[in-house]
């Protein structure tokens, strides 16, 4: 099942760490994309129940999809509480970080639903489809938070040699025309994260929204300073908490046990944003921002709709 074919755009709006909310996810599947939380911005089981409770009470009955993201590393120790409010809820797609998403796949298929692997190398994306997943979402340079490496057009084509299934495109779409370049290159969907970080239904704080709107490409630095993983962050939030970008962060082993939401200071005092973050002009509604990324995606379907009367 196409999970796109009941959306207005191919687009996912990513799950952000801190920044997702339950609202931003219902307004996101209501604007006509497909909305996502990750599970680990509730502070508590018992908070995360009672958000899935409100985004399947309001999409359930118009059918509208909507994304689970899961943290399924070993040392994650709310898997197995989370895991069963899958089953309770029913998300239509669950994406998986930081493990193999085999963790999940047999809970999710299930009931029909699917699962989908963010990936940042060939090999990663070989290893997901061995796992049994759905969908691969291809993380590529320029995407915010924990970036890629890799342009699209050359991690689409190599990833398209070895898999035909469902292929999501992650990293400065900003743009209408720039969902319909993805589909042109060999994508099927796209996810969007920093374009919705200033919407008004996200977490993010008016400080946060402000500076996304005051930033450019240039503002963004990509850096393993804050967590000991690559990531992009704007540069202003990382001065203004004293943290240097070429100060490379030592190594140190993953463990996700206890309250993530709160356990890292860090990634609430700085501020993730991609490349694409010139788009963000004002702060605006979820429904605003996906009427302008529809508007911009039709003018480039009638752009290209010319350009090929010339070549064809």
């Amino acid at each position: 099942m196409n999970i796109f074919e009941s959306t207005r755009l191919p687009l996912l709006v990513a799950p952000m760490f801190l920044v997702s909310s339950p609202e931003l996810v219902i307004a996101s599947a209501q604007a006509g994309a497909v909305g996502a939380l990750p599970a680990a911005n509730a502070r508590t089981v018992e908070t995360l129940d009672a958000w899935l409770a409100q985004i399947h009470d309001e999409l359930q009955a118009p059918r509208l999809p909507w994304l689970l993201n899961m943290i399924v590393h070993s040392s994650y120790d709310r898997f197995e509480s989370e895991l069963e409010l899958v089953r309770r809820y029913q998300p239509a797609i669950v994406s998986t970080a930081l493990g193999s998403p085999a963790r999940v796949t047999e809970a999710v298929k299930s009931y029909g639903g699917q699962v989908f692997a963010d990936v940042i190398t060939p090999a990663m994306a070989k290893k997901s489809i061995a796992a049994g997943v759905d969908g691969l979402i291809l993380v590529c340079s320029g995407a915010g938070g924990h970036t890629g490496q890799y342009n699209p057009l050359a991690f689409i084509r190599e990833v398209r040699e070895f898999w035909d299934g469902p292929l999501g495109v992650a990293g400065c779409v900003s743009h209408g025309e720039d969902v319909l370049a993805m589909q042109v290159a060999g994508a099927d969907f796209v996810v969007a994260g920093t374009r919705f970080i200033a919407a008004q239904e996200s977490f993010a704080s008016d400080d946060y929204r402000d500076m996304l709107v005051a930033s450019g490409l240039e503002d963004i630095v990509e850096t393993t300073a804050v967590s000991g993983v690559n990531a992009t962050w704007m540069k202003a939030s990382l001065d203004k908490a004293g943290i240097a970008p070429e100060q490379e962060s030592a190594a140190r082993p993953i463990d996700f046990s206890g309250n993530i939401s709160t356990a890292n200071k860090a990634w609430k005092d700085v501020w993730s944003a991609g490349q694409g973050v010139g788009a963000t002009r004002a702060v605006a509604s979820t429904r605003q921002i996906m009427d302008e990324l529809h508007a911009e995606y039709v003018a480039a379907l009638r752009t290209m709709k010319h350009l090929s009367e010339g070549y064809l």
